[in-house]
């Protein structure tokens, strides 16, 4: 199930209160169920577990910053929101 777009028009990261990328159907574009949030500022990864964002610092993956450029660049060509 994918997030509604109204709140993710106003979710930011929690540690950096900066924007999100939202991978709907994780890196690969193919199953709802790898879903995940990524905030570049960060270096922050946060799973999506049944339809819910777990948006807490404690539990997000941290991720190096060539990975982080990386996914970036993924989420471009996927035509997702960069911000």
């Amino acid at each position: 199930m994918p997030l509604p777009t109204e709140l993710l028009d106003v979710l930011v990261c929690p540690k950096s209160k900066r924007p999100l990328i939202y991978f709907p159907r994780g890196e690969q574009d193919q199953n709802e169920a790898d879903g995940f949030l990524l905030c570049p500022a960060s270096r922050l990864r946060y799973r999506i577990e049944a339809g819910v964002a777990v948006m807490l610092v404690d539990e997000a993956q941290e991720i190096p910053p060539a990975e982080v450029d990386r996914l970036v660049a993924r989420a471009r060509t996927l035509g997702f929101a960069v911000p």
